[in-house]
């Protein structure tokens, strides 16, 4: 008659159990967190590489509709940078001089600001793009 026979060996791994839950084992505790860490990191990085490859592919694109937004984007937050910074504070020395009493507000740079810095990211980007030859012609 065997051990599993007289239920020793349920009646172990049940100890074995408890004894794990009551005293755990570091090392065993701190495998499983790297490994579930890894495994989110895994994930990340998967989901980086499928958006840069998507990126790619829009930047080789030869039609303006697809690969023209960045561009496009440039421009907008370029031009509301030029006019925040470089046109409102001429046009108020221009009417101050003049007599005349206008008032013009900045735009908000919080609001500009994330494109402006995803652009110099983007821009970093396209940069790398052109030095291995993916850029479009």
């Amino acid at each position: 008659m065997g051990l599993d026979a007289l239920g020793i060996g349920a009646l172990s791994d049940l100890a074995a159990t408890a004894i794990n839950k009551i005293w755990p084992d570091k090392t065993e505790q701190e495998k499983a967190k790297l490994v579930q860490e890894m495994a989110i990191v895994n994930a990340q990085i998967a989901a980086n590489q499928g958006q840069l490859d998507v990126n790619k592919v829009e930047a080789a694109n030869p039609s303006t509709f697809v690969s023209g937004w960045r561009p496009f984007i440039g421009w907008v937050c370029g031009c509301g940078c030029a006019i925040n910074w470089l046109v409102i504070p001429l046009v108020r020395v221009g009417m101050g001089i003049a007599g005349k009493a206008f008032e013009i507000h900045s735009l908000d740079f919080a609001e500009m600001g994330p494109v402006l810095l995803g652009l110099l990211g983007l821009g970093g980007l396209r940069t790398y793009e052109k030095i291995n030859g993916v850029a479009s012609k």
